[in-house]
């Protein structure tokens, strides 16, 4: 009885002193539960720094120094776990802690020449770097990229695109050099999506050459204004403008909203939107508006004027083209988006790969060895699909970038269809990819520190902002549809957004596919042609249809919703699949293009196994789409042994992805405690 009293106390102490036990009490490890790096097991085929060179796109060097300057300062939360050091948010301080370290971490980048050039850059070049430089940081942490994101490419890049030369003068070198901090407000209570409601009215006052605006009503209050909460100085308003008793439409205005010591100006209110499921580095805010003068030249004049008489001057006379044309900004918020999306899903498959490559679960036989948990063909089927669905989507991602920075006026309708397809698959895809990553990590993919299971929280918000997904979907397809009349009108070919191919006979599908036909990359696009094809066709027949018993255009188009979010998908996967196959079709032979094609494959039979429409429209017979299911776990198993070359390819710093990475028994040791 004493002995186990004194056992007790013993271990009672070692726990409260936060000592080791002593060594005659360590269980020695049986060796299946210690940890192997994967590097010892797993060949590369193909050259990890050429994939990557692939995937990024450009400016690596950029990319690997800013990573640098993130890893060496302890403005990062910098920490060591099992001799490995790991940078990542302190999620467990306080709302108010996260926005001012989000805030401190912006002037220390500033000071460094992060921000050289995102402003008053003009080449394409410059554009390049700025992009790559705010992936990295979201790769860092979502609130500091959202309230970079706000400052520079919303507020910054309205003043930019939608004002002229005054503005430029005053505003661009200011922001870019951060010596003032400006936000966008454009969502209200009330309104979102539909921006052309907005109930924020503007009036010109031709006595004293000023702007007034006015909040009339709660539901016009600004939401989720970035930055308005607590540091921004600045905003842009998006106001419907009254002139002489008529609407105008939505137009752009610069107003103050705090003064250079942080206090709240004259005529404005501003709370708090108070604490979200993530972004909380975000000071996210609502505005009102009382009367707030501003003066004529602060509104922002590239598309439309108003003279110091009060004389509404504008080149563009349709009221909607001018709409499109104050909307501008936000292409370049779902470039970004889309291609964030992308990178947090390699960031999460980092993780789960490299975990379910030395993590081991269950015998196959009585007293053997464990089984590692990606040697399970089901395993494989949770995380190897998602990871050839975000290398085709790195690649589609690219494209967009380079689209978007040698845009013209002549491509901004294709860019802003384009944006607005990859936003919404990528960051749907993100979100499907982080919980399959959590769950394949299991407990351990719950814990703050290993990334995964934060990132649901922090990145649930892109689907619905900067246009939520669904409404996105079905703006493809009014386009579409939109393309299909003008060509049937005017007897021309389609031409742009990658619909040539319905100027060419219907595609031909093979009655009896085999392995080899599944395969082949002829096989996959006419597939994925004839989808997109006879959508459009039924889209556009169910509309005409609403139209002939008496619907509106707008009442058709919303009743006949399920094929419209069909077709949107369909445009999607297509033109994804379509920029995969010509990025590869470059590169020479070789195993990286084996891999790649691989990749490719996989992307398409397991987008064709998800989707419901190949069969219920007969594009491929049930015994069809039974072989094509049955290549999904095929692929998978040739893809095994190049799982870890894959997300090494992605040049993911290991600092930047989590302990269950690297060595999880090491990370979670008692003496890793002390």
């Amino acid at each position: 009885m004493d002995h186990r009293v004194s056992r007790r106390t013993e271990i009672l102490t070692n726990h409260l002193l936060r000592r080791a036990p002593p060594p005659s009490s360590v269980l020695h490890p049986h060796r299946c539960l210690s940890y192997s790096p994967p590097e010892l097991s797993n060949d590369f085929a193909f050259d990890a720094r050429e994939m990557r060179r692939l995937m990024d796109g450009h400016n690596l060097e950029d990319r690997d120094w800013l990573f640098s300057v993130i890893v060496q300062s302890a403005l990062f939360n910098r920490r060591e776990r099992a001799g490995r050091i790991f940078v990542c948010p302190d999620y467990n301080q306080s709302m108010e802690q996260q926005r001012e370290a989000t805030l401190k971490r912006i002037e220390y980048l500033v000071k460094r020449g992060v921000f050289r050039g995102w402003l008053t850059g003009e080449a394409p070049e410059e554009e390049l770097r700025k992009l790559a430089l705010h992936e990295v940081l979201g790769m860092y942490d979502h609130s500091l990229a959202v309230k970079l994101g706000v400052h520079y490419f919303l507020w910054g890049g309205a003043v930019k695109f939608l004002g002229t030369k005054r503005h430029h003068d005053k505003w661009l070198s200011a922001t870019e050099n951060y010596d003032m901090k400006g936000c966008f407000a454009m969502s209200e209570l009330g309104h979102g999506s539909n921006v052309r409601g907005i109930e924020t009215i503007t009036t010109y006052d031709s006595n004293t050459g000023e702007f007034v605006i006015n909040t009339p009503c709660e539901s016009g209050q600004k939401y989720w204004i970035g930055g308005a909460a607590n540091h921004a100085t600045h905003t842009i308003v998006f106001s419907q403008l009254n002139i002489n008793g008529s609407n105008q439409g939505v137009h752009a205005f610069i107003a103050q909203i705090r003064d250079s010591d942080g206090n709240i100006c004259p005529n404005i209110r501003i709370a708090d939107c108070g604490h979200k499921t993530g972004l909380n580095g975000v000071d996210n805010g609502r505005i009102w508006f009382d009367n707030v003068r501003i003066p004529r030249e602060n509104l922002l004049n590239s598309v439309a004027d108003v003279s110091p008489t009060g004389e509404y001057l504008s080149a563009i006379k349709n009221i909607d083209q001018r709409f499109a044309a104050f909307l501008a900004p936000l292409t370049t918020g779902r470039v970004t988006i889309a291609v964030s999306a992308v990178y947090m899903s390699k960031i999460s498959l980092a993780i789960a790969i490299r975990y379910a490559l030395t993590r081991r679960a269950f015998s196959i036989t009585p007293n053997g060895p464990e089984v590692l948990l990606l040697d399970y063909p089901s395993h494989q089927q949770r995380l190897l699909p998602l990871l050839a669905k975000v290398y085709a989507m790195s690649f589609s991602a690219n494209d967009l970038k380079m689209m978007y920075v040698k845009r013209t006026p002549e491509s901004n309708k294709a860019i802003h269809i384009i944006s607005s397809a990859y936003k919404a698959t990528f960051t749907w895809n993100n979100m499907r990819t982080l919980q399959e990553c959590r769950e394949a990590c299991g407990g351990q993919g719950v814990k703050s520190e290993n990334r995964v299971g934060h990132f649901m929280g922090e990145f649930d918000v892109q689907s619905t902002f900067e246009g939520d997904n669904n409404v996105l979907m079905q703006q493809i397809s009014k386009a579409l549809f939109a393309e299909n009349v003008a060509c049937q009108k005017q007897n021309k070919p389609f031409s742009g957004l990658g619909l040539e191919h319905m100027n060419k006979p219907l595609p031909i599908i093979p009655s009896h596919v085999t392995s080899p036909i599944i395969r082949s990359s002829e096989f996959q696009i006419d597939l994925f042609h004839l989808r997109e094809r006879d959508l459009l066709r039924r889209f556009a027949e169910e509309v005409s249809e609403y139209q002939s018993r008496g619907e509106s255009k707008e009442s058709a188009f919303i009743l006949s919703y399920q094929l419209a979010e069909d077709l949107g998908r369909a445009f999607s996967e297509r033109a994804i699949l379509k920029t995969f196959m010509d990025a590869v079709s470059t590169l020479p032979a070789g195993s990286l293009k084996n891999v790649l094609g691989l990749l490719r494959s996989l992307y398409a039979v397991i987008s064709v196994d998800e989707d419901a429409t190949f069969l219920r429209y007969g594009y491929l017979s049930t015994e069809d789409a039974s072989a094509v299911r049955k290549e999904v776990p095929k692929l998978c198993a040739e893809l095994r042994p190049h799982a870890l070359a894959l997300v090494s390819s992605f040049g993911i710093p290991d600092a930047f992805l989590s302990p269950i990475a690297y060595n999880w028994v090491d990370s979670n040791s008692w003496s890793s405690q002390l």
